[in-house]
């Protein structure tokens, strides 16, 4: 079982601004509810960069190291989580949308190894539940762009 989830939403920031904010992953401190820590280890944030992130996730904590997998100005970003026992992969795909602003789809796919694989059908349940206040987050920090801010 691969838990995923896929969620679209509008913002007033325009494609350019959501997608350099988005793909600086440290930002994920401020858009993130999970992420507690977020520090690029490795390159300057173009594909092959490494970013270490320390996420509570159902009450546990957990380092990640994320890797740049695909950047696209201003249409989309792809990153690759990874630990001992998980294996995560964020895509964000942008568009322009109405009066200036942008359509931002979020799709984040999970996979598990060893005891961890167990927690998958309670991950999936979990899921939804973390979508929306992660889509809350990351819409008001787009759209605190969008204001100039």
């Amino acid at each position: 079982m691969r838990p995923s989830i896929t969620r679209t939403f509008t913002t007033t920031a325009a494609p350019e601004r959501v997608h350099d904010y988005l793909a600086d992953f440290r930002n994920a401190e401020e858009w993130d509810p999970g992420t507690k820590t977020c520090e690029l280890v490795q390159g300057g944030g173009e594909v092959g960069s490494v970013y270490r992130n320390v996420s509570s996730f159902m009450g546990r904590e957990s380092e990640i190291r994320y890797t740049v997998a695909e950047l696209e100005r201003p249409t989309r970003i792809h990153l690759v989580g990874r630990n001992e026992q998980f294996e995560g992969h964020d895509v964000l795909g942008v568009r322009a949308g109405v009066d200036g602003g942008s359509e931002v789809t979020y799709h984040a796919e999970f996979s598990f190894t060893g005891a961890a694989k167990y927690a998958a059908p309670l991950v999936a349940a979990y899921l939804p539940a973390l979508a929306r206040k992660t889509i809350r987050q990351m819409q008001a920090c787009l759209d605190a762009l969008g204001d100039g801010r």
